[in-house]
């Protein structure tokens, strides 16, 4: 790699900024400086950069993609190919850049464009972390903008300045697949340091899987990049063709992977892509088809577990064969255990925290780098804990928890931004652990790297009756006395109430009862990692049999999807009975997937105009279709539901008398 960034005298710069109009302006040909372009769009997600509809593209071709769901006052002002052909160099954005999904394909598609270097107030984990692993440069100095227009070459060293000394060892090898192949082959555990320094559960996990090299030290501090080694690893069919592509590329083929045993792939998120309103007769649909066939031949050729789409046939299979769904929440249900590392190619792999183990999210070179080494990229986080304080009250569940976590200031300002986020406190040992799920994955929400509950009694019980696991707590496995945290954050949950999170962010939350005005709901959706667990199924039945016991169904404007995150919780529900309740309220049921989360099956919206609820972890533009997204517990979207607008179960059950 060169020693310096030379993009020339006047290399082309994209203000990703809040004026719709001042953005075209700049694809026209318009050049202008910081203070022309006025206010900064914020919160750019990798929803906006790469929009989930062209996720089927892993290659070159994602050069036309970058910036296609930006979305400015309402608009969508970048079409395809425009960022390539106006001979962009640079982008220019806000603060918290990058958030939301762990998709590479965000950086690559801009790499691929032509932008070479991404300048922002600041950045999210995973997005910066796929930048560094692809060679694309970051900044968050934003005084770097005058210079390059002045034509000044800027110095890599300069470019990596205040980064972990391995980010910028990655940056500096263009990369990490490089990076892997010069320094991890053959890395060693590091001896176990059983030191009387008090630690949390996370950093005692951490140790007890780092591994050796020649480019991290033994014992990372918090900031410092190291490699850590994994219990499991998983992916899905968003990453592995682009996986396979870049590994067949760059190392020929066939692969050697290591411990292959441990890898587990699925195919969770785009079963019912035939039937997703975006992609429903699109000229991207065959492409879905070859990613999910890309992902079925690397599974085939180097003989890797898979769970994949179930036909019919195979989903009434009663023979132990037609085990499938959401790849997160299989994880908790099948894999993950107290005390274990689990990496995955999705932001909401810390889902499986409400065991006790470490599990945290990575991009697709992250995992292709981890399949031939063994080896997974970690920057070492700082712990946030947070102390749930008092009983929850009734009606009150834990993504009422998480949504009232997200409104706070100091989470919106980015205080989580890859943190780990200890949950404890007296509400939280009331909590089953499918709740206590909850709150670990929405901590990709949060911005942070992962949750984690120390495993008790509870844990021991859900493994046992869900998994037919006996396992025994280790002394261990718990944070000491003492521990440092990097801030603790208070929750009387006394004074919660069910909440909502307004379109555009999950941040945007207020109590259902304080909304100033009614909010019709056209869709109400029921379903995702975060919501299609047992316990999520029990909030919504009991909801729908008052409401059927109380003469109240769906109203016929109204579209109800349930949708179940595995086959275990849909077994559950048909032999509880749930399914007939389900559909006498006017529910359609679908079989597991991410589905309209995704925006990849029924449940997403056609039009700007409609309204849903729903309980899926995020909203930003476009997530779950054109319209506008309202986020809410599951008792409280199948109370929406029946109401046929917002209102909470205790709100519904008030206005019936």
């Amino acid at each position: 790699m060169n020693d310096t960034l030379d993009l020339g005298p006047s290399p082309r710069i994209l203000f990703l900024c809040d004026h719709a109009q001042t953005v075209r302006a700049q694809l026209a040909g318009a050049s202008l400086s910081r203070a022309e372009a006025g206010a900064l769009r914020d919160d750019i997600s990798t929803d906006e950069i790469t929009p989930v509809s062209i996720m089927s593209h892993y290659d070159e071709s994602l050069a036309r993609f970058p910036y296609t769901g930006f979305v400015a006052q309402g608009e969508r002002p970048i079409p395809a190919g425009a960022v390539q052909s106006a001979g962009f160099r640079v982008t220019v954005g806000g603060s918290r850049y990058g958030k939301g999904s762990s998709r590479e394909h965000s950086p690559a598609a801009e790499k691929l464009a032509g932008i070479r270097l991404v300048i922002a107030e600041s950045f999210e984990r995973i997005y910066r972390q796929n930048a560094d692993n692809i060679g694309l440069f970051t900044s968050t100095d934003l005084g770097l903008v005058q210079r390059l227009q002045r034509g000044e070459a800027i110095a890599v060293d300069e470019l990596v300045a205040g980064r972990d000394a391995l980010a910028a060892a990655i940056v500096r090898s263009d990369g990490l697949l490089r990076f892997g192949q010069q320094h991890l082959l053959g890395a060693e555990p590091v001896a176990l340091d059983h030191g009387e320094c008090p630690r949390t559960l996370f950093e005692k996990i951490v140790q007890r899987h780092l591994l050796r090299t020649p480019v991290t030290p033994d014992a990372p501090r918090a900031g410092e990049g190291c490699f850590v080694r994994a219990d499991w690893r998983f992916i899905h069919e968003y990453y592995t063709g682009m996986a396979a592509h870049m590994l067949h590329a760059t190392l020929g083929r066939p692969l050697v992977l290591r411990e292959q045993e441990t890898v587990v792939v699925f195919e969770d998120h785009t079963s019912y892509v035939d039937e997703s309103p975006a992609h429903r007769g699109s000229p991207l649909l065959p492409n879905m088809h070859a990613m999910q066939q890309a992902q079925r031949t690397f599974a085939r050729d180097y003989g890797l577990r898979q769970h994949r789409t179930l036909t019919e046939a195979e989903a009434q299979a009663d023979d132990g064969s037609n085990v499938a769904g959401i790849s997160h929440a299989m994880m908790a249900e099948l894999y993950a255990l107290p005390g274990q590392l689990v990496a995955g190619t999705d932001s909401h792999t810390p889902h499986s925290g409400a065991l006790g183990c470490v599990a945290f999210g990575v991009g697709t070179t992250d995992m292709a780098n981890a399949f031939v080494t063994g080896a997974v990229r970690l920057t070492v986080p700082a712990v946030l804990r947070v102390e749930l304080e008092g009983p929850l009250p009734a009606g009150v569940a834990a993504k009422d928890i998480a949504l009232h976590l997200l409104q706070l200031p100091g989470i919106r300002a980015g205080g989580g931004v890859g943190k780990v986020f200890e949950f404890g406190g007296p509400a939280l040992r009331a909590l089953s652990t499918d709740e206590r799920a909850t709150l670990t994955n929405m901590t990709a929400e949060l911005g942070g790297l992962t949750g984690i509950v120390e495993p008790d009694a509870e844990t021991v019980r859900f493994l046992r009756e869900r998994r037919g696991v006996h396992f025994v707590l280790e002394p261990w496995m718990k944070s000491d006395a003492g521990a440092t945290y990097h801030d603790v954050i208070r929750v009387d949950c006394g004074s919660l109430s069910p909440m909502v999170a307004r379109p555009g962010d999950p941040g945007n939350g207020l109590p259902v009862d304080a909304l100033p005005e009614a909010v019709t709901v056209d869709i109400a959706y029921g379903g995702s990692c975060t919501a299609g667990k047992r316990e999520d199924f029990d909030q919504y039945h009991a909801v729908l049999a008052w409401g059927l016991a109380n003469g109240l169904t769906v109203p016929p404007r109204v579209q109800l999807f349930l949708q179940y995150g595995t086959t275990a919780v849909r077994d559950y529900c048909v032999a509880q009975g749930y399914d007939r309740t389900f559909a006498a309220a006017g529910a359609r049921i679908l079989q597991p997937s991410c589905g309209a989360c995704a925006n990849c099956g029924p449940g997403s919206s056609t039009d700007a105009g409609q309204v849903t609820v729903s309980a899926i972890n995020r909203n930003f533009p476009g997530r779950s279709g054109p319209g506008q997204v309202w986020l809410a517990s599951p008792a409280t979207v199948m109370a929406s539901a029946l109401a046929g607008q917002l209102t909470s179960f205790s709100g519904l059950q008030r206005a019936r008398g």
